[in-house]
């Protein structure tokens, strides 16, 4: 068994395609097929279930890929660290980040990271606070930027608090609403909404201003991200609420301060883990120390 086996059969699990695994891996598709067929026979076990239509793991496969995971996380931090006993950075930094973060300049401190640390593969992966917090506590990401409630507090995993600021409405130019300079929630609440998926934190910020107020709402459109919200919102479907921050960007829209809006906080998070040379090398450009345990970690 050797590490580039392990490579290819966890790029076969993550496209659930040989085709698609080989053009990952830049390889023909029957040389992988023959490597990933050759750990199956030292294994004595089937990993993948082919049919014309899918691939998918088998049992055996669900077991193997975890330690295989690991294994290559192993060997890759091991080569990061002989390099950074050398003076040089490399390996790999995994951020995540919410769609509407706007603490940081985010494109430009990439692109700082990569002009000091060129050796380094930089991974940007967007997803949800909830499913941020979660990546960053299992070691799939290095490190993310969440948008939260005030009172959110994220286990198992070192944070920071970054910015806060309310949400303003956004309404399209020609809403009634576009000429005030202010509103308040009672105002809004006889409005069609444009919001994210109940449950989600993004949504759970105006869901609890309105409740807090005694005040029902309705959510005629729910959608996965800004930029389907945006559009839709331009159209006079419906108003949002949306950071002011992130709002005062969006183009061909009005911005009504909230009165009684909700508040959010932009919230920095890291593993617990000692980071990689990669990862200290990018919280130390956010101005995060080695080791460093700032009040509010959990």
């Amino acid at each position: 068994m050797d590490l580039q086996q392990m490579r290819y059969v966890l790029a076969v699990a993550e496209t659930a395609s040989f085709t698609r695994a080989a053009e990952r891996c830049h390889v023909v598709q029957s040389a992988l097929s023959h490597q990933v067929a050759r750990l199956e026979k030292e294994l004595g076990a089937r990993l993948f279930e082919r049919t014309s239509r899918r691939v998918r793991l088998t049992a055996a496969g669900e077991a193997f890929l975890p330690a295989a995971r690991q294994a290559l996380e192993a060997a890759e931090r091991a080569r990061a660290e002989v390099a950074a006993a050398s003076g040089e950075v490399r390996g790999k930094l995994t951020v995540g980040a919410i769609p509407t973060v706007t603490a940081v300049d985010l494109p430009a401190t990439l692109r700082d990271y990569r002009r000091r640390y060129p050796q380094v593969r930089i991974t940007l992966r967007a997803g949800s606070s909830e499913q941020l917090v979660e990546r960053v506590r299992d070691g799939q990401l290095d490190a993310a930027f969440l948008g939260v409630r005030p009172d959110f507090r994220p286990r198992g995993v070192h944070d920071r608090e970054l910015a806060h600021g309310r949400h303003v409405a956004v309404v399209a130019p020609d809403h009634p609403l576009a000429a005030h300079r202010e509103v308040d929630l009672r105002r809004l609440a006889d409005e069609a909404f444009v919001d994210f998926a109940e449950g989600s934190a993004a949504r759970a910020q105006s869901d609890r201003a309105f409740a807090a107020a005694g005040l029902r709402r309705e959510v005629a459109f729910e959608v996965s991200g800004v930029e389907l919200m945006a559009p839709m919102v331009r159209q006079g479907l419906g108003v949002a609420l949306l950071p002011g921050a992130f709002a005062a960007g969006l183009h061909g829209l009005r911005s009504v301060l909230v009165t009684d809006g909700p508040v959010r906080v932009e919230r920095l998070i890291w593993s617990r883990s000692t980071p990689t040379p990669a990862a200290s090398a990018f919280l130390a450009l956010l101005g995060i120390g080695d080791g460093e345990g700032p009040a509010g970690h959990r």
